[in-house]
């Protein structure tokens, strides 16, 4: 269950243990750091109304994709990668859509519309009401994937 108001405290649900959630500017969980799946699940089950269901597509797209890939919550942001080779993408929730970070974006084809003061990093907004190409982005997160990730 996950109770939630704009900048409260709230809680969501990760397996059997309940997690403190606290939405940020834009209703952006706060989800303490930690590796694995189950930060990146409570990160998602308190993403904010349209934005959780985004967060599941992302989610399951990526798991599809990149069979054991690594996922981790970070900076308020879940993270995925694969082992030794650094992190692929991010997603962040803001007021009005999901913005996904490709770190190595500007190597894709076709590039990610959203540039970025890093010259290799291109992002891809969501917004409530977008078309979702999934074949779109799973060929990025693919791409992605197999690329040097991004180490910290």
């Amino acid at each position: 269950m996950i109770e939630r108001a704009p900048k409260a405290a709230g809680t969501a649900a990760a397996g059997q243990d309940t997690v403190t959630v606290k939405l940020l500017s834009g209703g952006n969980p706060q989800i303490a750091k930690a590796d694995g799946d189950a930060p990146v699940q409570a990160y998602i089950a308190a993403m904010p109304g349209w934005k959780s269901s985004v967060g599941r597509r992302l989610d399951a797209l990526i798991e599809r994709t990149v069979p054991g890939v690594r996922k981790a919550v970070k900076w308020n942001s879940p993270f995925y990668g694969v082992e030794g080779r650094g992190w692929f993408l991010s997603y962040h929730c803001f007021t009005k859509y999901v913005k996904v970070a490709f770190f190595r974006g500007a190597s894709l084809h076709p590039l990610p519309p959203g540039a970025s003061k890093d010259k290799n990093t291109r992002y891809l907004d969501i917004r409530e009401d977008d078309p979702f190409d999934e074949d779109l982005v799973a060929s990025w997160v693919r791409q992605a994937s197999a690329l040097p990730g991004w180490a910290p």
